[in-house]
């Protein structure tokens, strides 16, 4: 007995089924080639939506490299408007005088985001989330106009309600205090229930926004196009940003067996300049209102450390923080030490690290045994064969979560900030870093690669891995631009 065949209009469920998947294919192939991004990407999303039609959809909904047409129009009224003040054309005029073998790359920086060289009295290295909370809340503490945070996790738990605690305190005294978090990256403060935790904050007088919330009218809930900066300006005279966000699980105080290990950045003078910029196009662009009335961008009298702020977007298509990690390594005659949690380069960062083993540069990378998503550890593991072949010698971090992103080049060149070597904070995420013309600078931090590596175990050049695992790691490098 044959089994019954639905039809309409004549023709069977089948065939409509059939017609239905090859136009919306066509229609959706069509769409992203039109967004003209990079080839690997656009072919291996093309893939994803064609071989799983609808599932396929879904996930390019929640992950896809969404346009931000819009998103850039709203950034760049606010940006506009910041450009429109008397204080930044006084700003632009207090560049600083790069060294000479780093002209170049100080041009490319500036050209690329917008950022002129500054300088600073102090560059402080913080090698932990207990050291860098306690120099938040030193600097809270001593906080007399105001306090700009944006940290893309915010956790309301025994570190976030101190930090919390602290600056409802300084609220209560008068001082202007603003608070951004990510919705993504900060669901639980931006919650009902966080809501209950910032009631005496809110009451105070302190301030809160939420960058790109989620809403249920939404189409898309851009995943990607976060703000996964961690930016701290107090008074615009002294500022924080690196890779530590604000939780128990890089509080070592708290977690003392398995918090991240992790490194953030203290800076006092002109430099913070720009990272209080940048804050202020974030809260404008988040909700939080132009900020008039208050002396935002202090004048500094010049220091003696070149520091140059390098931010980057989905918002601008020219990569900032990418081409200028590349630039570096391009630029190095001896040593490039690259410290970062996921490692997923594109191909010309690849081919720059490895060109670099080749003309005999000594390059390290140091990423973690396990990072917090096992797809990703895999993704990287895929490269280590490649990189070990140019010559690339490969750390893997053993113990706990490693999160620290710095690139430390030759004597004198450094970089810290929140950007992971990979495609999402290349071009997805909004990111923010430091580079810094330090001899004195470029040492520390070469201290602490060089402690770091004492936890680590090199990866052999023949790394044993059975057949599922390598086949494993092949379709999470094949996914790699899609990560």
């Amino acid at each position: 007995m044959s089994m019954p065949v639905w039809t309409i209009a004549g023709y069977s469920w089948l065939n409509w089924l059939g017609w239905t998947w090859t136009v919306s294919s066509i229609v959706l192939t069509t769409w992203i080639v039109m967004q003209r991004r990079a080839p690997v990407s656009t072919l291996a999303w093309i893939m994803v939506l064609n071989l799983m039609p609808v599932i396929g959809l879904a996930v390019y909904a929640y992950f896809g490299p969404q346009r931000v047409k819009r998103q850039r129009l709203k950034r760049w009224h606010h940006r506009a408007a910041l450009m429109s003040q008397e204080d930044l054309r006084t700003l632009r005029q207090g560049r600083a005088e790069p060294p000479v073998w780093a002209v170049q790359h100080a041009a490319l920086i500036e050209q690329s985001c917008g950022l002129q060289l500054a300088s600073c009295h102090e560059v402080k290295l913080l090698g932990s989330g207990a050291a860098t909370l306690d120099a938040l809340l030193g600097e809270i503490a001593a906080a007399r106009k105001h306090i700009h945070l944006e940290y893309y996790i915010y956790e309301p738990d025994i570190t976030g309600l101190a930090v919390l605690q602290a600056l409802t305190a300084r609220a209560k005294e008068g001082v202007r205090v603003r608070l951004l978090v990510d919705a993504i990256g900060s669901p639980k403060l931006g919650s009902r229930e966080g809501r209950r935790h910032l009631a005496h904050y809110l009451a105070a007088g302190g301030q809160f926004a939420i960058f790109h919330p989620r809403r249920l009218d939404r189409l898309r809930p851009l995943v990607n196009l976060r703000t996964h900066r961690k930016i701290a300006v107090i008074d615009g005279r002294v500022g924080l940003l690196g890779g530590i966000n604000i939780t128990d699980d890089e509080n070592e105080r708290v977690r003392p067996q398995d918090a991240y290990r992790d490194t953030h950045l203290l800076l006092r003078g002109g430099a913070v300049r720009w990272l209080q910029y940048l804050f202020l196009q974030d809260w404008g662009y988040a909700g939080g209102g132009q900020i008039q009335g208050e002396d935002m961008l202090p004048e500094d009298q010049p220091g003696t450390v070149p520091v140059h702020v390098v931010a980057s977007g989905p918002d601008s298509d020219s990569e900032a923080i990418h081409r200028a990690m590349i630039d570096a390594i391009h630029m190095a005659r001896e040593r490039i030490w690259l410290a970062t949690p996921y490692f997923v380069p594109t191909e010309s960062a690849l081919m720059a690290l490895t060109n670099a083993a080749l003309r005999g540069v000594s390059v390290k990378l140091m990423v973690p045994e396990k990072s917090d998503s096992r797809v990703v550890t895999a993704a990287a593991r895929s490269y280590f064969e490649e990189l070990q072949n140019a010559g690339v010698l490969v750390f893997e971090y053993s113990g706990r979560m490693f999160h620290a992103k710095t690139l430390l080049v030759d004597q004198s060149y450094s970089m810290v900030g929140s950007a992971n070597f990979d495609n999402r904070s290349f071009r997805l995420n909004f990111e923010v870093a430091a580079a810094v013309f330090s001899t004195t600078f470029n040492q520390q931090l070469a201290a602490m690669f060089e402690n770091d590596l004492s936890a680590c175990k090199r990866v052999p050049a023949r790394r044993r891995a059975s057949p599922p695992q390598r086949l494993f790691e092949a379709v999470a490098r094949l996914a790699s631009p899609l990560l």
